[in-house]
């Protein structure tokens, strides 16, 4: 307990988990919701916290729970960065396997190619731009940011399928299920339910 309380980065992530394993859902940062950036400065940012004082410290915990066992970051809400702890996994890969019209309707081709190429590979592959926005927005494949070799950043990408067998994660048998669980934890964090993708669409 007394090294948690002497390591910040320590500490701050433990409160951070602890939250989340409340609340199932917290976003990066937002002016309303609960999130990650206010848990850590006690502030509400109208700007980046890149510019905050404590942007290490907060760079220092995200780092750290983009690596951790029991929490997944997708572009659940708003299209923003939404961290999800492992006691909502089976209610997102439901929803993400669901080939709903949200999902598919309206794809461009470009994006479309590319979740041809991620479903067809044998391993996640590499991708950058908007066209892996488009599909995170549509949560079509499971993504995550890289840093490369030469110092840039790059999305990998699997499809759920790939995801979940690795992170030995089954999908609820309802996606309509599924769909209120996230919508009433997306509530209870402060966000409105036109945050999520199905409903925004």
């Amino acid at each position: 307990m007394t090294g948690t309380r002497n390591d910040p980065v320590q500490a701050a992530t433990a409160g951070v988990l602890a939250a989340l394993a409340r609340a199932g859902l917290l976003l990066q940062q937002d002016k309303h919701a609960l999130n990650v950036v206010t848990l850590i400065t006690g502030e509400t940012l109208r700007t980046s916290w890149w510019s905050h004082p404590k942007a290490q410290l907060i760079f220092a915990v995200l780092s750290r729970l983009d690596e951790h066992a029991d929490v997944l970051l997708t572009k659940l809400l708003q299209g923003k960065v939404t961290l999800v702890h492992r006691s909502l996994w089976p209610a997102v890969l439901a929803v993400a396997s669901g080939a709903e019209p949200w999902q598919t309707a309206g794809i461009s081709k470009p994006a479309r190619r590319l979740l041809t190429s991620i479903d067809e590979a044998e391993h996640p592959i590499r991708h950058s731009g908007p066209v892996v926005k488009e599909l995170e927005s549509r949560l079509l494949a499971h993504a995550q940011e890289i840093h490369t070799e030469s110092g840039k950043h790059e999305i990998v990408l699997q499809p759920w399928s790939m995801w979940a067998r690795e992170a030995r994660v089954k999908p609820l048998r309802s996606v309509v299920a599924a769909k209120q669980q996230l919508e009433e934890a997306a509530q209870a964090i402060g966000a409105t339910v036109v945050a999520l993708p199905w409903r925004t669409r």
